[in-house]
C-alpha cells in the first residue's frame, strides 16, 4: 500500500483547497490512479487497522441486492447508519432502515425498458465465463435517473467496474486470469479509500473463485481525491508509520455461485498492522 501513502502525502503537498456539499473543506487533486497485484497479496492498508469484517459483510450486502440497512446491521456492521438516518433522507425513506436505491440495488435490480429488471453481476458472470473475451464486462452503479430524481441516500462514488480476462500459461496448462477495473468519482482517502480497495480485491478475488480463474490486477481511477481538513491530523499520524507486509487472502474454496458466500469464508492471514486511527465521516 506504499502508493496510497504516496497518494495521501502528494493530496496533502500539492492538493487545492475547496468547499463541498458537507461544511468541511476538502483539500483535493483530480484523477490519480492506484494498482495493486493481487498475486502480491491483498491490498489491506496496514498503517492503520483495516475493518475487513466489515468490507466482507457490506460487499456481501451489496452483492443481495439489499436496500435494507437492517440487513447489514444483522450481519454486524453500522457503517451505513448516519446515511440511513441522515436528514436529507430520511423523510424520503420508503421504511425503517430504507436506503433506497443504493449500489446492490443497482447492481442486481437495475430497472431497465419498459421495467424490466437487469441484473447486472448475473450477466457479468455469465459472460466471464461463456465468452471471457468480450470487452463488455461492466456494472455500473451510476442511473442517472435515481441520481437525479434521489432515489438513494447516498449516490455511488465507486460508480462503475470492468472486468478483463486474460489467458496465461501456468506450467503445462492455460490458467484465465482475471483483472478488475474500476471508476471512483468521489474518493475520501483516509477514510473511504482504504476500504474501496479492500473492497473491489475482495469482489475481484470472489469472481475468480466462481468463474475457475486466477485473479490478476486491480486498477482503480480516483477521480475527485480529498482529505478533509478535520483529517489532517491523523492523515499526519499514519503517514508517520511504516507500511507492514501485505497479508494473504483466505476464502472458502469450492463455491461457484456468487450470492453462496457467507460472511464467515474470508480471513487474512498473516496481517499485521499499527493501531486504528478514528476520524469523523462527513454524510
Amino acid at each position: 500500500m506504499k502508493q496510497y501513502l504516496e497518494l495521501l502525502d502528494r493530496v496533502m503537498r500539492d492538493g487545492v483547497d475547496r468547499p463541498n456539499r458537507t461544511g468541511i473543506d476538502t483539500r483535493a487533486l483530480f484523477g490519480q490512479t492506484l494498482r495493486f497485484d493481487l498475486r502480491g497479496g491483498f491490498p489491506a492498508v496496514t498503517t492503520k487497522k483495516l475493518s475487513f469484517k466489515s468490507v466482507v459483510a457490506e460487499l456481501l450486502w451489496f452483492l443481495s441486492g439489499s436496500c435494507n440497512v437492517k440487513d447489514l446491521q444483522a450481519m454486524g456492521c453500522h457503517i451505513w447508519d448516519a446515511n440511513a438516518e441522515a436528514p436529507y433522507w430520511k423523510p424520503q425513506a420508503a421504511f425503517d432502515g430504507d436506503v433506497g436505491r443504493i449500489y446492490g440495488v443497482e447492481w442486481v435490480d437495475w430497472v431497465g425498458w419498459r421495467g424490466v429488471s437487469i441484473n447486472q453481476i448475473k450477466n457479468l458472470i455469465n459472460g466471464l465465463q461463456n465468452d471471457p473475451f468480450d470487452r463488455r464486462h461492466i456494472v455500473t452503479a451510476w442511473n442517472p435517473d435515481d441520481v437525479i430524481n434521489k432515489r438513494m441516500c447516498l449516490p455511488p462514488c465507486h460508480i462503475m467496474f470492468q472486468c478483463h480476462v486474460e489467458p496465461q500459461q501456468q506450467q503445462r496448462s492455460l490458467q484465465h486470469v482475471i483483472h478488475l477495473e474500476m471508476y471512483q468519482r468521489s474518493c475520501d482517502l483516509f477514510l473511504g479509500v482504504p476500504f474501496n480497495v479492500a473492497s473491489y480485491a475482495l469482489l475481484t478475488h470472489m469472481l475468480a473463485g466462481v468463474c475457475g480463474y486466477s485473479p490478476g490486477e486491480l486498477i482503480i481511477h480516483l477521480a475527485d481525491c480529498h482529505i478533509y481538513h478535520n483529517h489532517f491530523d491523523q492523515v499526519s499520524e499514519q503517514l508517520s508509520r511504516t507500511p507492514y507486509d501485505l497479508p494473504t487472502l483466505e476464502l472458502r474454496e469450492g463455491v461457484n455461485h456468487i450470492d453462496k458466500f457467507l460472511v464467515g469464508d474470508f480471513s487474512l492471514s498473516n496481517y499485521n498492522f499499527h493501531p486504528a486511527i478514528s476520524a469523523p465521516m462527513a454524510v
